[in-house]
């Protein structure tokens, strides 16, 4: 039972850690202590080891991509497996309390850092008052964790990257850890954070990843292959529960999410565009969606509205695979219990 109320724990504060601290921001003055966050230090570990991986043989550089792969979700997972176990081991040597307590603390504390959700909404609510005010420059500023040059973007064109960035990250800085933590503890969720950071370093089809990046690319398909798809069924919920039009989001997500090139964060983002009766476009690379409604603040913020409550449900549905887990299969996650 110590397992089941420790696992329900951590997941419960590292959510309120992230809620109320957040990460800092990637924009000034907060940027050089955002490069102290693991999350950004796995990415320049990557870039940095990529090069050495490098050789004219492809198929030879392709098994190179597995090893770089490897190499860095090892880095960070066998300690925090090993680093918990024994951590908790010396500690109830003292009593069974304190090292619950300390586990508990130092867990939530490493598995805040595989999620995102405050700075997430942080930026979004920005370019929602900004684009309110039809204060477009601005918009942009904050239009960072859309990856997207936004340089040449219209008001509704910045609405968009921000919406396809907010479904798309719910899967991967939301609902894939708490799945993954379910499962397997701390170590899955910063495993799964190691395979997306990799895909998002390495995983492109350009000429310099292409063999390098293949391994790590696939490998987060694979990971978030039943994720995404729990996500989109989620958002389609939520979207019943807020009033909106969850049928067109079905409809749409079927139709339309082959057409990113993403295998799997297509759903979520047709999801949302039929939700709201928008169209989501990358200018140049895909639309989805029917341009029905215009893209406005309000929509933003509705797209927030259904992300966070796929949130509230995605960690009531995990709490009894917590449950089981801790009561029959601790030691999945670590715990010598």
């Amino acid at each position: 039972m110590l397992a089941v109320l420790i696992g329900i724990f951590v997941l419960v504060l590292a959510v309120l850690l992230d809620l109320i601290i957040g990460d800092p921001s990637p924009w000034k003055p907060w940027k050089r202590i955002y490069n102290l966050h693991p999350t950004v230090w796995l990415g320049q570990l990557t870039k940095k080891l990529e090069p050495h991986f490098k050789t004219r043989n492809n198929k030879l550089e392709k098994i190179n991509g597995i090893i770089l792969a490897l190499i860095i979700i090892c880095v960070i997972t066998i300690p925090t497996y090993f680093g918990l176990r024994y951590l908790f081991i010396s500690l109830t040597y003292f009593h069974i309390v304190l090292g619950a307590v300390v586990y508990l603390i130092v867990a939530a504390v490493l598995f805040k850092f595989t999620i995102c959700i405050k700075l997430e909404t942080d930026g979004a609510v920005a370019v929602a008052k900004a684009l309110e005010i039809n204060d477009v420059e601005e918009a942009k500023k904050y239009a960072h964790f859309s990856r997207r040059d936004a340089t040449n973007l219209t008001g509704p064109q910045i609405g968009s990257a921000v919406i396809e960035s907010m479904v798309e990250n719910l899967t991967d800085f939301k609902l894939s850890p708490f799945l993954f933590y379910a499962f397997f503890g701390l170590p899955g969720a910063v495993a799964f954070r190691a395979i997306n950071t990799l895909d998002g370093m390495v995983g492109y089809k350009d000429k310099e990843h292409i063999n390098t990046g293949w391994f790590s690319a696939n490998l987060d398909n694979l990971v978030n292959y039943i994720p995404s798809r729990f996500t989109m069924l989620l958002m389609i919920i939520s979207a019943a529960i807020l009033g909106y039009d969850y049928k067109a989001a079905w409809q749409i997500a079927k139709r339309d999410h082959k057409r990113v090139q993403s295998r799997n964060h297509g759903w979520q983002m047709a999801a949302i565009a039929g939700a709201l009766h928008i169209q989501l476009e990358k200018p140049g690379r895909y639309t989805v969606g029917d341009s029905i409604e215009v893209i406005t603040p309000d929509k933003i913020l509705k797209s927030l509205k259904v992300r966070d409550l796929s949130i509230v449900l995605c960690i009531l549905m995990v709490i009894p695979i917590i449950v089981v887990i801790g009561l029959y299969l601790p030691f999945l996650w670590g715990l010598p219990l």
